[in-house]
């Protein structure tokens, strides 16, 4: 009954055979390990686009207002607005690592409101929350967005 995880305790005889390392000074180079800020590695920059790819097509705060995009639409806009986030920051090489970053974050925001903004005064583009439209009722989605605020009044 071993679990493979768990390894045994080395045993006092053990342990008093192995020496700590030396401290040669003279012998071993010292390294500097530098840290990069900007620009974010491609991976990251993967990761936020299909974060936005997520925002835009799913149902969350934002498309309860703006209505969400289809996957397709999504991918198309979410490549866009970090390629003009990441071409903006670059722009404004002169600042430092942290505040290209903060500068690239708000322009991925900023662009993504618009989108959805602009997206929203033009019904047919958007998605009303994962409710496709069909060719049978196709004006269905945008009737109950415009009949609901006239009920209750």
């Amino acid at each position: 009954m071993s679990d493979p995880e768990i390894t045994p305790a080395l045993s006092s005889e053990a342990e008093s055979s192995i020496e700590p390392p030396q401290n040669n000074q003279h012998h071993q180079p010292t390294t500097t390990t530098t840290f990069t800020i900007w620009p974010p590695s491609q991976r990251t920059r993967d990761a936020v686009i299909n974060r936005l790819i997520q925002t835009l097509s799913t149902p969350s705060i934002l498309s309860k207002r703006y209505g969400t995009l289809s996957s397709e639409e999504s991918s198309t806009v979410a490549v866009q607005i970090e390629d003009e986030a990441f071409a903006a920051a670059s722009a404004a090489s002169e600042e430092d690592g942290i505040e290209i970053l903060q500068l690239y974050s708000k322009e991925i925001s900023t662009r993504m409101m618009d989108t959805v903004k602009a997206r929203g005064t033009t019904p047919s583009t958007a998605v009303d929350n994962g409710v496709a439209d069909s060719d049978d009722n196709p004006s269905s989605a945008e009737e109950s967005v415009i009949i609901a605020p006239e009920s209750g009044a």
